[in-house]
């Protein structure tokens, strides 16, 4: 089998998702097309020179509707024989077309790729796909289905997590981001987002909030308290499943659970003999990649079981990893895989998360990925995991080593 390797990583700030975002008034498509534009002109890469362009975006509709993959191909300076691919994995989308990409390398099926993913979700609503395991009664009463919020709950609840415990991350996430941004950790895959002009229009992440402590966090009215507790009473569907459970312990707001943000990313995938007819040199190999589905209910608990399944299917375990990515989409998240791995905060999001810095649904896979390169690179380590929960109850992960 051929080895796929890692040869670029870019990402965009991530822009606040909403009307006064800086991103606001940049779509979908011409975010995605600058992000391509941005990973040709690093790497040189004229003509039929990838595969395929496999591009992961959640929400499917209006200006993000249809293939986008191969609107943006051809809205962007990249040769028009390359197709594109556009796929939805929730919020695995980005990881899942690094996956496929990497899959498709080591299967023979091309030289190399460009995957990754965009989000616009100041522009397209969350949600207003109207996604069947929400909206249709025959599935969701079937699966018990609650929203992510409650389900970031029940995993407070099941495991023992309070709401000190994860305002004290978010508080951390945001200490770890403000620190990587003033260091310049970001540097090296950070593009800056330019008007029709030419015009620098952000440069940065704008959701940040460096000021964030405990005082300011305990001020926040838990987000899915009334959703759970009064209307629709989402607690009692939960509990019926659940029924070992007293009572949701609602410990998640805004505070402490990702940010809705604007934002793209783009990882370049390729052979040896891609690089070596280029001249350009891999950064990782990509050593291993999985998915699994898990309980719908709970949702998010995915990154634990998927993280047990690609250990487990490449003879590794956990003291293996030197660094770990692990989305910040709510805090018992990342408390929970701290928890079943006992692995030490230091090794997981040193650079702060999607609770700082914002979770472009689409593209946060592919972010955490290359985030996870540079810090290996800059902390002089070889081997890191990056993984997700999925809505409706999936994981992802993959494993990278540098080279």
């Amino acid at each position: 089998m051929t080895d796929a390797y890692i040869y670029d990583a870019i990402r965009t700030p991530r822009g606040k998702g909403r009307k006064d975002g800086a991103l606001h008034e940049v779509t979908s498509l011409r975010l995605s097309a600058l992000t391509l534009n941005a990973l040709k002109d690093r790497n040189d890469l004229d003509g039929h020179a990838v595969e395929d362009v496999i591009w992961g975006n959640v929400t499917q509709v209006g200006e993000q509707g249809g293939c986008l993959a191969r609107s943006a191909v051809l809205a962007s300076d990249l040769d028009e024989r390359i197709p594109g691919l556009s796929i939805n994995r929730f919020c695995a989308s980005g990881m899942e077309a690094v996956n496929l990409a990497a899959n498709q390398v080591r299967a023979g099926a091309g030289d190399a790729y460009i995957a990754g993913g965009v989000e616009m979700m100041g522009r397209v609503a969350m949600g207003s796909d109207g996604a069947a395991i929400a909206v249709d009664p025959s599935l969701a009463m079937k699966v018990y289905f609650v929203p992510q919020g409650i389900s970031a709950d029940i995993i407070a609840t099941e495991y023992g997590f309070s709401r000190d415990d994860a305002d004290a991350l978010a508080v951390e996430s945001q200490r770890r981001a403000a620190a990587a941004w003033e260091a310049g950790r970001f540097d090296k895959s950070v593009i800056t987002v330019r008007d029709q002009n030419g015009v620098a229009i952000l440069d940065r992440d704008e959701y940040m909030r460096p000021g964030t402590d405990m005082q300011s966090l305990g001020s926040l009215k838990p987000s899915f308290k009334e959703m759970g507790e009064v209307m629709p009473g989402f607690d009692q569907l939960a509990l019926m499943k659940y029924p070992h459970l007293e009572k949701i312990e609602h410990i998640h707001h805004a505070g402490n659970s990702s940010g809705i943000v604007d934002g793209a990313a783009a990882v370049l995938i390729g052979s040896k003999e891609f690089g070596e007819a280029r001249g350009l040199k891999p950064r990782a190999r990509i050593r291993a990649t999985a998915k699994i589905g898990t309980d719908p209910t709970i949702m998010l608990t995915g990154p634990v079981p998927v993280t047990e399944k690609i250990l487990a299917d490449n003879g590794m375990a956990i003291s293996d990893i030197d660094l770990f990515e692990v989305n910040e989409a709510f805090a018992s998240v990342v408390l929970r895989f701290m928890q079943r791995f006992d692995v030490d905060h230091s090794k997981v999001n040193v650079n702060g998360g999607s609770i700082a810095m914002g979770h472009p649904l689409g593209a946060t896979g592919a972010i955490i990925i290359g985030t996870l390169l540079d810090e290996l690179e800059r902390s002089d380590k070889e081997v890191g995991l990056a993984t997700l929960c999925i809505a409706s109850g999936m994981g992802a992960a993959t494993i990278i080593e540098r080279v």
